[in-house]
C-alpha cells in the first residue's frame, strides 16, 4: 500500500466525516420526503346544508376543515389539530394574515414544556425552520382581541391528521398557501368541540 493511497482514504474518510456532520446540522429541518395520503389531499364537495360563502369550519375530531363556497360547496382540507386539552372551541374572525410568519411560543407553552420552547422566548423569524410554516391566520375574539390560535402552514407535514399542537390547526406549507389565498380578513372561522376517544 503507498503513501498516496493511504492519503486519499484518510481524505476521503475525513470528507465523509465532515458531509454527516454538516447534514446533521445544518439541514436539521429537513425531514424525509413524505407524500400525504391520497384521502389527506383538498377536495371539492357538495354540501348538504346552505351556508355562505368564505367561512371555514373545523371539526377536529375529523381532522378535517372546510372553506365555504358558493354554491353550496366547500374544499375540504386535512388539518391537525390540538392536543385533547389544549385544543379551543368557538367562533372566531380571521384577524390578520401573515406570509411566513414569525412565531413566538406564548408564557403557557413555556412553562408546560421549558426544555422545547424556552429557547424561543424572544420569538423566532419566519423561514422553513419556523413552526407556523408558511401562512398563518391569525384568529381574534369578538371583541376584537387576539387569542394566540391560528390556522397556519408546518415544517413537520407527518404531523397533518393528528391531535399534536398546543392548540391550532394547522395544513401543508402548500395547503394553507392555498387556503390563505382563499380567505379574507373578517372571514368567520367555527372551531367546533372536540371530543376525547
Amino acid at each position: 500500500m503507498t503513501d498516496s493511497s493511504s492519503n486519499r482514504r484518510a481524505f476521503l474518510g475525513s470528507l465523509a466525516a465532515m458531509t454527516t456532520l454538516f447534514a446533521g446540522s445544518a439541514f436539521a429541518h429537513e425531514e424525509a420526503p413524505f407524500d400525504l395520503p391520497v384521502e389527506y389531499l383538498p377536495t371539492l364537495i357538495d354540501m348538504q346544508v346552505t351556508l355562505l360563502p368564505g367561512m371555514i369550519h373545523v371539526f377536529p375530531n375529523q381532522f378535517r376543515l372546510y372553506l365555504t363556497l358558493p354554491d353550496n360547496q366547500a374544499l375540504r382540507f386535512t388539518v391537525g389539530v390540538g392536543r385533547p386539552g389544549l385544543y379551543h372551541a368557538g367562533q372566531f374572525s380571521v384577524g390578520a394574515k401573515r406570509e411566513w410568519p414569525s412565531w413566538k411560543p406564548t408564557p403557557q407553552m413555556i412553562a408546560r414544556n421549558p426544555d422545547a420552547y424556552a429557547r424561543f422566548a424572544d420569538g423566532m423569524p419566519g423561514g422553513v425552520n419556523n413552526p407556523l410554516g408558511a401562512r398563518a391566520l391569525y384568529l381574534f375574539n369578538d371583541a376584537g382581541y387576539d387569542t394566540a390560535l391560528r390556522i397556519h402552514g408546518t415544517n413537520k407535514p407527518r404531523t397533518i391528521g393528528t391531535a399534536v399542537s398546543n392548540g391550532c390547526a394547522r395544513l401543508t406549507n402548500d395547503h394553507i398557501t392555498d387556503l390563505y389565498d382563499r380567505v379574507a380578513v373578517g372571514a368567520r372561522v367555527f372551531l367546533y368541540e372536540q371530543t376525547e376517544v
